[in-house]
């Protein structure tokens, strides 16, 4: 009896084999004489609807990654899924499948959109290894056309309020060829959803990315009107590095030029190297400063700060008279008797019974009101130059 049991369990397993082999090869078959009869007679030179009515693209980004930003060369980066929907009546079937999920080999074969980014300088399409793209076709005709993208795009930036300042770098695409009157775009959902950037996806170490506003226009040209798309991404820049690097080293050099305002004015040379190293110290730092910024030819936040810090310390240099200093020892040094002999030491000359000491001069005014003014004007100007700019909405307006 167990012979026989398995020899009817091995037909019956055969039979299901054979069975399922054979409804995928009637299922390919179907689908293959679907793609046959789609493709019998389609022009892919024509655009849907051409000669009648506008074919409407809808559009939604997906942002797999953002960033790096360049101040330099104004210009940002960013990796994406782009994705466009419209409908081609010419592609309508019927079949055992609602939706043909087909390959990048199709989209050669029908007519798809001639989008382009308007104010990008570099665009590249993902090959490796396979072209990344997803192509599907629904039964009511409606496309489904999505690529991988890495976008270089231009974004003006004005620096004046640098460091604390904010940018809106826009991306606008559109169609090439085709007038607002033959193709418009639009957003697949909304202008609050259509553009997503998971927090996730973003390498930015200079910015923070806000968020972004989503718009549509019409673009003018002698050659007629343009739909275009427009999404603003919102940067606002981070303040931490530059604390670091420039405003606490310049506040603390401020700091250090008054040190000689307790340096004993007669001590001209230790107060000259003080004042002339701190004022070499600042030249360095500013310097430093401006190397990660394009040559713009106003100045910026930073540079107001600096312009005002390198001030507070030359007037610290000038407040000390190397004259002054000088007049007074050479009054100490005449105020010795006539027989005294200069090159002889004190205790040896004729009638000296006590050395005599030239006497140091005392604090200069100058220095006993400096040792208060500086410090409280310094402060002053601290505390106004961070209320204005941490108070003031610096995000620049998209244009």
């Amino acid at each position: 009896m167990a012979v026989p049991s398995l020899t009817l369990a091995a037909f019956i397993c055969w039979m299901s084999l054979g069975n399922v082999w054979g409804n995928e090869k009637i299922y390919s078959d179907n689908i293959t004489r679907i793609l046959d009869r789609l493709l019998d007679g389609y022009d892919n030179r024509l655009r849907p609807g051409s000669g009648g009515g506008v074919t409407e693209v809808k559009t939604d980004i997906f942002v797999t990654s953002f960033g790096p930003v360049s101040d330099v060369e104004m210009e940002y980066t960013m990796d994406m899924f782009f994705r466009q929907m419209w409908v081609d009546e010419r592609l309508k079937f019927e079949g055992p499948t609602e939706i043909l999920r087909l390959n990048n080999l199709m989209v050669d074969k029908i007519w798809t959109p001639d989008t382009f980014f308007r104010n990008s300088k570099k665009s590249i399409s993902h090959n490796m290894t396979t072209p990344n793209k997803l192509f599907r076709i629904m039964q009511n005709g409606t496309v489904l056309y999505t690529m991988r993208l890495t976008i270089s795009a231009e974004c003006p930036m004005s620096l004046m309020d640098f460091p604390m300042d904010g940018h809106s770098c826009p991306l606008r695409f559109g169609s090439y060829a085709y007038t607002s009157s033959e193709i418009i775009f639009t957003w697949r959902k909304g202008p609050i959803n259509s553009v997503d950037c998971p927090k996730e996806s973003m390498s930015l170490l200079q910015y923070d990315l806000v968020g972004q506003t989503l718009s549509s226009e019409i673009f003018k040209s002698n050659t007629g009107h343009y739909s275009v798309q427009v999404v603003h991404f919102h940067l606002q820049r981070k303040l931490g590095y530059y604390l670091i690097q420039t405003y606490i080293p310049l506040i603390m050099v401020v700091v250090l030029s008054q040190v000689s305002f307790w340096i004993n004015k007669e001590s001209v040379p230790a107060r000259t190297v003080a004042g002339i190293t701190t004022v070499l110290t600042m030249t360095t730092l500013s310097i430093s400063a401006r190397q990660s910024l394009p040559k713009v030819a106003y100045a910026t936040a930073m540079d107001w700060f600096i312009a005002v810090c390198f001030a507070f310390v030359a007037s610290a240099l000038s407040d000390s008279s190397p004259r002054e200093g000088l007049k007074r020892r050479n009054h100490s040094v005449s105020r010795s008797e006539p027989g005294d002999i200069p090159h002889l030491p004190i205790f040896l000359q004729q009638g000296s019974a006590i050395p005599q000491i030239p006497q140091l001069a005392g604090t200069s005014p100058i220095d006993a009101y400096a040792r208060i003014l500086f410090p409280l004007s310094f402060a002053l100007f601290n505390l106004i130059y961070w209320y204005i700019y941490l108070v003031k909405d610096t995000m620049e307006k998209p244009r």
